[in-house]
């Protein structure tokens, strides 16, 4: 499956986005999906993670409660909305999808990865 990122961008501080990740090649709904992000300099790190049918989602406790994944299996997407973004939300945001579904806040379970799209937060 190739993954497509996309919906970063520069805002201000407090304002929102939404990531959207696209599938192609096979369809998403047979793959736990996550995102994970990195900063300049920051190992990459875990933000959420949403189950094949969408029922189950898990987030780092950090943006919980600022971030929600969603997906539309229909539209083979899956997205991350983010509210109340802070500068140090600043970072490279990469989806991946996961096979087997047994970790899903490791990136080395991860399967397949997208390009990564730049969120940027100004104060």
């Amino acid at each position: 499956v190739q993954l497509q990122a996309s919906g970063g961008g520069l805002v201000q501080a407090g304002g929102s986005l939404r990531l959207s990740c696209a599938a192609s090649g096979r369809t998403l709904s047979r793959y736990v999906i996550g995102w994970f992000r990195q900063a300049p300099g920051k190992e990459r790190e875990f933000v959420a993670a949403i189950s094949w049918s969408g029922a189950g989602t898990y987030y780092t406790g950090s943006m919980k409660g600022r971030f929600t994944i969603s997906r539309d299996n229909a539209k083979n997407t899956v997205y991350l909305h983010m509210n109340s973004l802070k500068p140090k939300d600043t970072a490279v945001y990469y989806c991946a999808a996961d096979v087997e579904g047994t970790s899903w806040s490791r990136s080395d379970e991860y399967d397949y990865w997208g390009q990564g799209t730049q969120v940027t937060i100004s104060s």
